[in-house]
């Protein structure tokens, strides 16, 4: 039991690291956009408050939820709260897609139309591959699942790791980072996560792996 705790933990521990700021971020906004609180430079979505609320509220579960899809023990001891949890994290992988999309179509942006076109796209891509994850659970192709779940959160988290790099440029500067740099190195930050769960996820699927993962 010990070793199958322990096996998943570098995974975890690694993307609660990576989406610890974005996550927290978001849950704070949760609390402030009813609250009508938000900072200055959050006012300008606060335009389309609904949309901005869901994506924060689906960001929140999305980010939490996603790392203990991933733990192999608690799968294996608490399937049917998996299930549930899994069910939740699909809809708010969903919430997460539709209500950026919103976001981008409804407000006015301030990113270059490099970063506006990743987004689009990515919000589309993720809608298609929780799909994908879905029916790869009801066809009992559990190792599909996985992978696409894995795919879904690479892609769903994936910007939210810029935050590591701007972040304490934020802190310093008061002021949030735009630009051409600015957005360029945020779809390198979100190409290069969705790169590494890629890696996770033909990881996973190598012999090697399989042969120590099973009973």
């Amino acid at each position: 039991m010990i070793r199958a705790f322990t096996r998943p933990i570098p995974l975890v521990v690694a993307l609660a690291f990576c989406t610890f700021i974005p996550v927290m971020m978001a849950a704070v906004r949760v609390v402030q956009i009813p609250l009508g609180a938000l900072p200055e430079d959050g006012l300008r979505l606060a335009s389309v408050p609904v949309a901005y609320f869901l994506h924060s509220l689906a960001g929140v579960l999305f980010g939490v939820l996603g790392p203990l899809q991933f733990v192999r023990a608690l799968r294996r001891r608490f399937g049917t709260l998996h299930r549930l949890s899994g069910r939740v994290f699909v809809l708010a992988g969903m919430g997460l897609a539709l209500s950026g999309l919103a976001l981008l179509l409804r407000v006015g942006s301030i990113a270059t139309g490099l970063l506006d076109a990743v987004r689009g796209v990515f919000g589309l891509a993720l809608i298609a591959v929780l799909v994908l994850g879905v029916w790869a659970a009801r066809a009992h192709a559990m190792v599909r699942h996985r992978a696409w779940m894995i795919r879904a959160y690479a892609i769903g988290m994936g910007s939210g790791t810029v935050a590591l790099v701007m972040f304490p440029v934020y802190l310093i500067s008061g002021e949030p980072p735009t630009g051409l740099t600015t957005d360029i190195v945020v779809v390198g930050m979100w190409l290069l996560t969705i790169a590494v769960g890629e890696w996770v996820v033909r990881r996973l699927a190598s012999p090697d792996h399989c042969s120590r993962s099973a009973p």
